[in-house]
């Protein structure tokens, strides 16, 4: 599916955008460790939907000068700009939390979440062994000022996932992301971000549906974490995908496409 890239200004930032396809908008929120390229294989597999991917500020090609912002509001200025007055969001990590802030702050604008592996402000984690020492790795290499190594280690905590050997996921998608994260952990700091209140007690408030999948291999969050989150948004289904991290849509771009088609045909 061909795309269009844009360039659409919020307060001091130009932030990338790119829309491809006709019908149904969805507009898809990038990973910590990502940018809008992470969806690329995704709305590849997608008819029938207008797509809309954007880099955050602090990631990919969005440009800025240093301010205090809100995300949430950058994610409006998009949705405007686009003409979209309602939308299906599909997030990952600290995309899903931005995801789920926007549902809660602007009912009337979202009409259902595909939130992958959420990070959701306020939420109590279970930190899990497993990856205990390769975060202590990437702590020390962050105070030796380390990048390249910080990449490396990251993808190993989050594309492979610390339960599998390093280098699990080759090719394309690692390639990818270590362009992606290396990008984002040089970026020029974008200034403090303007936040919402935690959204974990308001979960409940949420009344639309939403579809939670976890990559068994994640090092963020567990089944059980996953199962909360489903539990306390009336009527949402948590999912299990086996083999894969914290970024599927990297690994298994075709289950993602295949939950989402899902999840519109169902609503």
């Amino acid at each position: 599916m061909p795309s269009t890239p844009i360039s659409v200004t919020s307060g001091r930032a130009q932030l990338a955008v790119e829309r491809s396809g006709d019908g149904r908008p969805v507009v898809f929120l990038h990973a910590g460790v990502a940018d809008r390229r992470s969806w690329r294989a995704v709305i590849g597999e997608l008819d029938g939907v207008r797509a809309v991917a954007y880099d955050r500020r602090g990631f990919g090609d969005t440009t800025y000068e240093a301010e205090e912002h809100s995300p949430l509001d950058d994610l409006l200025v998009v949705l405007d700009a686009e003409g979209i007055e309602r939308v299906v969001l599909v997030g990952n990590s600290m995309g899903g939390g931005l995801a789920v802030d926007a549902a809660l702050a602007h009912p009337d604008r979202v009409e259902a979440l595909l939130l992958l592996a959420p990070s959701i402000s306020g939420a109590s984690h279970e930190e899990p062994e497993v990856g205990a020492s390769l975060e202590a790795a990437i702590e020390r290499a962050e105070a030796a000022g380390d990048l390249d190594a910080v990449n490396r280690l990251e993808a190993h905590l989050w594309l492979d996932g610390p339960a599998g050997p390093e280098g699990r996921v080759a090719g394309a998608a690692r390639d990818l992301f270590l362009d992606m994260n290396g990008r984002a952990l040089r970026a020029a700091d974008p200034g403090r971000a303007r936040r919402p209140p935690p959204a974990w007690d308001r979960l409940g408030d949420l009344r639309l549906p939403v579809l939670v999948l976890l990559g068994e291999l994640d090092a963020e969050l567990s089944g059980a974490q996953v199962e909360r989150i489903a539990d306390r948004v009336p009527g949402a289904e948590a999912r299990t995908m086996p083999g894969v991290a914290h970024l599927p849509q990297l690994e298994r771009p075709e289950v993602v496409a295949t939950a989402l088609r899902e999840l519109l045909g169902r609503h």
